[in-house]
């Protein structure tokens, strides 16, 4: 694969450049999931970025939604990070793993919790995320709430972990 055009591509996807990522995936389809040394892929990249309309693309076209990062993150655990519900939505329904867990055995909704990202910690519930996950610290989304003091947070958690026992 072209080094040039790799970067070209992840150049795109930072700017939400959707018509040059699929001018620069139509020359190259084997673009689509390529990885730079830190392990992102294209979709990554404009997830991370808040590219919606590349991101789209990206799904559109095939991207895998569960690619992994070198730390073992995926595109919907980084909307879960930032912020991005809407991303995390499309990304759901393209059938990203709403249970993925990284390197460090954390979930979507570890960092949604963590980062006190309500609607989209609502969303990964209803969407069947698990509260019994832990990060290998043996932290749950739930302690992690406690942990930054969200009352908010744990409020919106705390129905699901009593419901499980």
């Amino acid at each position: 694969m072209n080094p040039a055009l790799i970067a070209d591509l992840f150049d795109a996807c930072r700017r939400n450049d959707a018509a040059a990522v699929e001018t620069l995936i139509d020359t190259d389809p084997a673009l689509l999931d390529a990885a730079d040394a830190r392990g992102f892929t294209p979709l990554i990249i404009a997830v991370y970025n808040d590219a919606a309309d590349t991101a789209r693309l990206l799904l559109r076209r095939g991207a895998a939604p569960d690619a992994r990062d070198a730390a073992g993150n995926t595109a919907l655990m980084g909307a879960c990070f930032k912020g991005y519900a809407a991303l995390a939505t499309e990304l759901l329904e393209r059938g990203a793993d709403v249970n993925a867990r990284n390197g460090n055995g954390a979930t979507a909704l570890t960092f949604a919790a963590t980062f006190g990202h309500g609607p989209i910690a609502q969303e990964l519930l209803r969407r069947g995320a698990s509260l019994e996950l832990r990060d290998q610290r043996g932290k749950s989304p739930l302690d992690h709430a406690i942990i930054q003091e969200n009352e908010a947070m744990i409020a919106l958690l705390l129905p699901y972990a009593e419901n499980r026992n």
